[in-house]
C-alpha cells in the first residue's frame, strides 16, 4: 500500500507538543529540587525548631488565678482643662508685654500694658466732679440745719424748709453718682493693665507693641491654655455607659493615655465626666478624664489611645498566644503528660497580654502557648524551657 507523507504542518505542531512535554518535567524536577533544598536548610518550627517527625517542640505556661482588669479602649484627644483669650476691656496703644511668647503665667500676673494717661486724666476729673458735689452738699446741709431751727421758732415758711431739704438728698444722689463715676473710671484705669485670668502657658501674640488695641476686639491679644491639670476627652459605645455609670459609684475610675505605637502608658488620671446624650450618627457617648501632668507630656490637640479601667476582677488566665479559634470557637491545646488535647474555651477580657478563661480550664492546667501551629489532636511534644533560647 502507497504511504502518505505527512505534511510538513504536521510535523512541527507533533515536534512542538514533544518539546512542551519536555519542559514541563524538567520544571517539575526544578521546583521538587529547590523546596526539597529549603526544607533541608531552614528551620520548620515556629521557634527555629528542626523536625524530622519526632515530638513537636514547644513552650508551655501554667493556668492561673489572678486579677485581670476589665477595660474599655479608645482613641482620645487632649483638650487644654481651660483656653482664655485674653482680650483688652478699654481702648489703648500695647505699650508692652511683660511675659514671653510660650511662658507659663501664674494667675494674677500682668501680661500686658496699654497707654493709661488717658484714663489717668478721666479719673482726674470723676474726683474733681465728686469734690465739687461734696461742696455743694456740705455747704447745703448746712444751710438745711439753719432753715429747721427757724422753721422750729416759725420764723420761715414751711416751703422754704422743705425745699431746703429736696436740695440735700438731690445733691446726696449727685455725690452717690460722682463716686460712682470715680470708681468707674479707676476700674478702666486699672483695665490698662492686663493681668493672667487663669494660671497656664501663653501662646503666640496677636498684636505687636504699638499698636492700638481695642475693647474687646475679636482676636483678642494672646491665648492662654491651662495645661495643669489637662483633660483627654474620649468616646464609647452606648451599650457601656450602663457600665461605666455603675462603675463609677462611690469610685474613680482610672484611665491611661498611650501615645499612638507605644505600649507604656503616658500618664494617668480620673474619669470626671460622662456627657448626657449621645451622639446619634455615631451612637457613641463622650467622656472626659483629668490628669495632673505635672511633667507636661500631654499636649493640647495631641491624639492618645485611652484605656479606661472599669473594675478589676479575679479570673483563670492564659497568654494570648495560647488562645486559637477554630470552626467551634476558642480553644487551647492542654498538656496531657507528653501529648495534647484539644481543649475548648470560653474566653472573655483580654488585658496586658493576658485573657481571662471563663470556661474549659482549671487552675494549673497546662496548654501550650508557642509551637501551636504544628500541633494537632494526640500530638507528642517536647517541652521546651521557658529561659532556654532558640535551639538549631
Amino acid at each position: 500500500m502507497p504511504t502518505v507523507d505527512e505534511s510538513p504542518s504536521k510535523r512541527r505542531s507533533r515536534s512542538w507538543i514533544v518539546y512542551l512535554l519536555i519542559a514541563l518535567v524538567v520544571a517539575a524536577g526544578v521546583w521538587w529540587y529547590m523546596n526539597q533544598a529549603q526544607e533541608e536548610a531552614s528551620p520548620s518550627g515556629p521557634m527555629g525548631f528542626r523536625s524530622f517527625g519526632g515530638p513537636v517542640p514547644v513552650r508551655v505556661a501554667e493556668v492561673k488565678q489572678q486579677s485581670i482588669d476589665q477595660t474599655l479602649q479608645a482613641i482620645g484627644t487632649v483638650k487644654a482643662f481651660n483656653t482664655v483669650t485674653v482680650k483688652s476691656r478699654v481702648e489703648g496703644e500695647l505699650l508692652a508685654l511683660p511675659k514671653a511668647e510660650g511662658s507659663y503665667v501664674e494667675q494674677g500676673e500682668i501680661i500686658a500694658r496699654l497707654d493709661p494717661r488717658t484714663y489717668e486724666v478721666q479719673t482726674e476729673q470723676a474726683k474733681g466732679q465728686l469734690a465739687q458735689t461734696r461742696a455743694r452738699l456740705e455747704n447745703a446741709q448746712q444751710d438745711l440745719a439753719r432753715y429747721q431751727r427757724l422753721a422750729s421758732q416759725q420764723s420761715i415758711a414751711r416751703q422754704q424748709l422743705e425745699s431746703q431739704q429736696a436740695l440735700v438728698q438731690e445733691l446726696t444722689a449727685t455725690e452717690q453718682a460722682n463716686q460712682a463715676a470715680v470708681r468707674q473710671a479707676e476700674l478702666q484705669l486699672e483695665f490698662t493693665e492686663i493681668s493672667a485670668p487663669i494660671s497656664g502657658q501663653l501662646g503666640l501674640k496677636k498684636v505687636d507693641i504699638g499698636n492700638l488695641v481695642s475693647a474687646g476686639g475679636s482676636d483678642g491679644l494672646m491665648v492662654i491654655t491651662q495645661t495643669q491639670p489637662i483633660a483627654v476627652t474620649f468616646s464609647i459605645p452606648q451599650a457601656y455607659i450602663q457600665q461605666v455609670k455603675r462603675a463609677r459609684d462611690g469610685d474613680d475610675l482610672e484611665v491611661q493615655v498611650i501615645a499612638p505605637g507605644a505600649s507604656e502608658p503616658l500618664a494617668t488620671g480620673i474619669l470626671t465626666a460622662v456627657d448626657n446624650q449621645i451622639d446619634p450618627e455615631t451612637g457613641t457617648v463622650t467622656l472626659k478624664a483629668k490628669f495632673d501632668n505635672d511633667d507636661q507630656v500631654l499636649f493640647p490637640n495631641q491624639f492618645v489611645n485611652v484605656v479606661l479601667k472599669i473594675a478589676s476582677d479575679q479570673a483563670l488566665t492564659v497568654p494570648v498566644s495560647a488562645l486559637q479559634y477554630g470552626s467551634k470557637g476558642a480553644f487551647v491545646y492542654k498538656v496531657e503528660g507528653d501529648n495534647v488535647a484539644i481543649q475548648e474555651v470560653m474566653a472573655g477580657q483580654m488585658h496586658e497580654g493576658l485573657v481571662a478563661i471563663t470556661a474549659g480550664l482549671n487552675p494549673g492546667d497546662v496548654v501550650v502557648t508557642e509551637g501551636v501551629d504544628r500541633l494537632r489532636e494526640g500530638s507528642e511534644i517536647d517541652i521546651v524551657p521557658a529561659d532556654e533560647g532558640d535551639r538549631p
